[in-house]
Parts: structure tokens; C-alpha cells; sequence
């Protein structure tokens, strides 16, 4: 079925249901509202250009139980990250490039369950690091967190936070790899709901929601996370690209002592920093990065320009830019 490039209530998409029959099978029994949704990149279906012959595109589709997490992503797409408005946040900050997905369709499905329909997103960086990689490279870590940061801003702008940074939430385009994509909005939270920011109060949602090696200190204790909380995780997400481990990674069963462990480091940076690179030098600007996330203040407004500049200079020091092909190498 054709698509329109804005986000409308459709049915589930003919290219599809084979696919639906399958998925729908494995959500049998996994209806517990904190489950992610399944996200699947099969198929190609047409879609509406305007001219004589539709042009086939692909697409990636997310399902989940109808009241499940898919509901609370749904949302966001409906309220903060409208195709119009991320075209206008670029050209208003004269942005080559946002890695914001873009949510073509969503709809229900036999009346139990939810589905959403993006433009293909690729590869997710987890699975190209699993690949066999481990690690990344400076170059294209630093690369892909200036591209985040943008991404964090336009979200944090528009009164969200992701709440969820991870690699399996991060996206990259075999075929054209200046697209990185910050994906996977099932934990995003209104955090400043009508320009008001949420109070801080410990507890008063669940505690640990997210990827517990990466959620930061706020998701542990139950706080609502707020923008400060992304740039935690963000945190934690490049030193685990570059050192391939983080102190509490063999110890996620226990979330208790994963919570312990960040609140000792983040107290201690630099103890963080020699005990994951050990004899390798660190990087200056990881340091610092870390250094300024963890004296934000819950409510404070973080300055993103700056944050971008600490690894963009490095960049520049190699000569390439962060909105250049990532410096990675990666299969379909």
C-alpha cells in the first residue's frame, strides 16, 4: 500500500503479514507493559511520489501488545517529532543531517496489538558491533556521538527525554553512512510538559527502566529522567565503544550493584576512565564530556553547542567531520 509522508492511521501494510503472523506469535505471552515492542526490517512496499509511477521504498515495522511501551513511542511521534517540524528545527539550525526516524504510518492490528511503520533504518550499531568489531575507532565513535547530541537537543527541545540510549537503539545505513539514527522511543518521557519541568522525586516511577548498563542514575532510583539522564547514558554508551566493557558489565543481574557501582564512579571520573582504558590514553574529550554530564543539575539546561565542540575539535584534528560518511565498516 502507498504511504503518504506523513504519519497517518493505516492498516497493517500488505508486505506485512506474513511477517505479522510470525511476530504476533512471538508476543504470545510477553503482554507485560514493560516489554520492548519487536522491531522488524523486511519488507518494500510503494510509496507516494507525487509522479506518474509510485517509487518502492522499504520499510521497518514495530509491533507490540496495544497498551504496551509501543503506545507511549506512538505518542511521542504524534507530539514532538512530526516530519514538518524535524525539517524545520534543520534548517532553523542549519543542520545537514537529524537522525530523528521518521514514523510514516501506525495503526492496530486484530484489536490487540500496535503497530508503527518507519522509513528502513538500517543496521543497528549493536549488531554491527557484534559483527565482530567490539570496539570503535575514535573517529567514528566521536562522529557518531556529535550526531546524537543533535539528535538528544531536538528531542530535549521539544519536551522529551529518550531515557533509553543504547546501541541497539542506534542506527546506521549500510548504504549511505553519514545516516546514523537515534531510534527506539518506548521509554521517551515528557519531562517539561507545557515548558514546566517534572519535580524531582526518587521513586516515583519505576525504578531501572531501560537497558540497565546505560540508564543513568535518575531510571535507577525511579526519578523521571530528565535531560541531564540522556547525556549520563550517552556517557556510558562511548566509553563502552571505545574500552568494549564498563566496571558493572558482568554484573547486570544485579541491578542493585550496577546502580552502586555508578553512583561510586560518578563521584570519581577519572577513577572510571584508568580502571575501562587501563594503559591506553584517554581521550580528553571523553573526560571532560563526563566531567560536565555529571555536575548538571537535574532541572539544568545542558549546553549542548559546547558539549558538541569537545569532540568535534578532535575531529577536526583528523580531518573529517562529523556529518561525513561514518568511519566505519560495516555489511548489509
Amino acid at each position: 500500500m502507498p504511504f503518504s509522508k506523513h504519519p497517518t492511521t493505516v492498516a497493517m501494510p500488505r508486505c506485512f503479514c506474513d511477517l505479522s503472523r510470525t511476530a504476533l506469535k512471538a508476543r504470545q505471552g510477553c503482554r507485560a507493559s514493560g516489554a520492548r515492542p519487536h522491531l522488524f526490517h523486511p519488507s518494500t512496499a510503494q510509496s507516494a511520489s507525487g509522479g506518474t509511477s509510485p517509487q518502492k521504498q522499504r520499510y521497518s515495522l514495530k509491533l507490540d501488545v496495544k497498551d504496551g511501551k509501543i503506545y507511549n513511542e506512538q505518542n511521542f511521534f504524534q507530539r514532538a517529532a512530526k516530519a514538518g517540524t524535524v525539517e524545520k528545527w534543520k534548517k532553523w539550525h542549519s543542520l545537514p543531517l537529524l537522525g530523528i526516524p521518521s514514523c510514516v504510518g501506525f495503526g492496530l492490528h486484530a484489536d490487540s496489538y500496535r503497530f508503527l511503520v518507519f522509513s528502513d533504518l538500517g543496521r543497528t550499531l549493536q549488531s554491527v558491533l557484534n559483527d565482530g568489531l567490539h570496539v570503535l575507532r575514535e573517529k567514528a565513535a566521536f562522529q557518531i556521538v556529535v550526531r546524537l547530541l543533535d539528535c538528544l537537543e531536538y528531542i530535549h527541545e521539544n519536551e522529551y527525554v529518550h531515557g533509553d540510549i543504547t546501541a541497539e537503539n542506534i542506527y546506521l545505513n549500510p548504504a549511505d553512512l553519514t545516516q546514523v539514527t537515534l531510534a527506539g522511543y518506548c521509554f521517551a518521557f515528557r519531562y517539561c510538559p507545557g515548558g514546566k519541568h517534572v519535580a524531582q522525586r526518587e521513586g516515583s516511577r519505576t525504578p531501572h527502566e531501560g537497558t540497565i548498563e546505560f540508564i543513568s542514575l535518575d531510571s535507577h532510583k525511579g526519578a523521571g529522567p530528565s535531560r541531564r539522564s540522556d547525556l549520563e547514558s550517552l556517557g556510558y554508551c562511548l566509553l563502552q565503544w571505545l574500552c568494549g566493557f564498563l566496571p558493572w558489565s558482568d554484573e547486570l543481574d544485579k541491578v542493585e550493584t550496577v546502580m552502586e557501582k555508578k553512583e561510586k564512579y560518578r563521584k570519581d571520573v577519572k577513577c572510571l576512565l584508568h580502571l575501562c582504558f587501563r594503559q591506553k590514553s584517554i581521550p580528553g574529550a571523553l573526560l571532560n564530556y563526563l566531567q560536565q554530564v555529571v555536575a548538571l543539575e537535574y532541572e539544568e539546561k545542558p549546553d549542548y553547542g559546547a558539549l558538541r565542540q569537545l569532540f568535534k575539535k578532535p575531529l577536526e584534528k583528523m580531518k573529517v567531520s562529523a556529518y561525513d560518511s561514518v568511519d566505519i565498516k560495516m555489511v548489509p
